[in-house]
């Protein structure tokens, strides 16, 4: 790295960002950790609304280098990312979006953490405004987070700090091909590849702002874009982690934030063909990625929709999501140790939904009852073994008086 080398470069891809942009270049500008140590990469892809002039009158009275580049519209996020990154120079990139800005110490504080940890990913605490951020990631600054057993894995949006090297080492880039999923597939696989994953939760670093014309490209689209996304972090996973306990633990994601919710109420308004055609996209991935480490892990109504959807029952998993809708409860079912909701078609034998289904089942999918039960059994067992103790004491006790 020479002199020159800026800490951060800001990569920003604008398309009809106005007003959202001023904001957003503001809070760069900002920034504490000074306009020697960051520059800007802004990327106008093919607006029209005055965004690639605004870029331009920013950058000419700006002390923060800034380099605009105008293109045409690629029709998605990927293709200003990529052309930001390919003209990067920082030792860390930080993708920002044109709707979006940061906290004043965000880049100081991420920084810091990257070279004091050694990790090549650093998430910064996310907040949303006029629109819902994920929440469950951010109880406490960590300097090494397990991708596999903590929630970093359900944050795999693109507004992150990267270690550049890592990028180029492995020629790394957005999927162009994807309209929605592909920051999920780039972050995915840096937390793969990388030395790491830190957290920085004591400081408010993105301000995730829900745009008032609701263009944002994650509200758009069809569903089988959804199918598309899962399909392709599904692969990604698959390729770096052979079958067993970490493939399946970070096969929740996709199954959970992708396909569970092309599964669910959504299902009522739509059309039996539509249903027919989730269920066929889906088909392969249940096939290849389904296994009873992932439908473990699960809450029962998620692993029982999902159960219907691998074993290709339409028509039940239709009646179960009816039942979740009208908010009914089902009844608590125990048997030989073992706990069960009786949803719709619990045991129907002409269905042939297996019980495994239905199972309520505890955080890492130990039975509930089974595990009260031994605790139970345990508590009693310790307090005859404390009972016998004190007797003794005792007798010892009259004994020597």
């Amino acid at each position: 790295m020479t002199e020159n080398t800026p800490d951060v470069s800001v990569i920003i891809g604008a398309y009809d960002a106005m007003p959202y942009l001023v904001k957003c270049l503001e809070s760069v500008e900002a920034q504490t950790i000074g306009p020697d140590r960051i520059e800007i990469v802004a990327v106008d892809d093919g607006s029209t609304d005055g965004t690639g002039e605004h870029l331009e009158e920013f950058a000419a009275r700006t002390k923060v280098p800034t380099r605009v580049i105008r293109q045409a519209n690629s029709g998605g996020p990927s293709g200003p990312r990529n052309t930001g990154l390919a003209l990067a120079r920082g030792r860390y990139v930080f993708f920002l979006d044109a709707d979006d800005y940061l906290g004043e110490e965000a880049l100081q504080r991420l920084v810091e953490m990257g070279d004091k940890a050694g990790t090549d990913v650093v998430l910064g605490k996310t907040v949303g405004v006029n629109r819902n951020a994920a929440k469950s990631m951010w109880k406490q600054t960590v300097e090494r987070a397990d991708i596999y057993t903590s929630n970093v894995k359900y944050t795999l949006s693109a507004q992150k700090l990267f270690r550049r090297e890592l990028l180029v080492r492995h020629g790394m880039r957005f999927d162009e091909s994807l309209r929605t999923g592909e920051d999920a597939l780039f972050t995915l696989e840096a937390y793969l590849r990388g030395s790491g994953v830190s957290v920085v939760a004591d400081y408010v670093c993105y301000y995730l702002v829900g745009r008032a014309d609701g263009k944002q490209v994650t509200k758009t689209g069809s569903y089988t874009l959804r199918f598309d996304s899962a399909k392709a972090l599904m692969e990604l996973i698959a390729a770096h982690l052979p079958p067993g306990e970490r493939r399946d633990l970070l096969m929740l994601r996709p199954f959970i934030v992708t396909l569970l919710p092309q599964f669910g109420p959504v299902l009522l308004k739509q059309s039996r063909e539509v249903l027919l055609d989730k269920m066929k996209r889906a088909a392969p991935l249940m096939a290849a990625y389904w296994t009873p480490g992932v439908a473990g892990r699960l809450k029962t109504e998620d692993r029982l929709r999902l159960t219907c959807v691998a074993l290709d029952k339409p028509a039940e998993l239709l009646d179960i999501v009816t039942f979740l809708k009208e908010g009914k409860q089902p009844q608590r079912v125990r048997r030989w140790g073992r706990e069960y909701l009786a949803y719709p078609h619990f045991r129907d034998p002409a269905v042939g939904i297996p019980d495994s289904a239905y199972e309520l089942r505890g955080a890492a999918g130990t039975l509930t009852v089974a595990r009260r039960r031994a605790r139970r059994l345990a508590g009693r067992v310790l307090r005859r073994v404390r009972g016998r103790v004190r007797r003794m004491r005792d007798e010892r006790a009259r004994a020597a008086a």
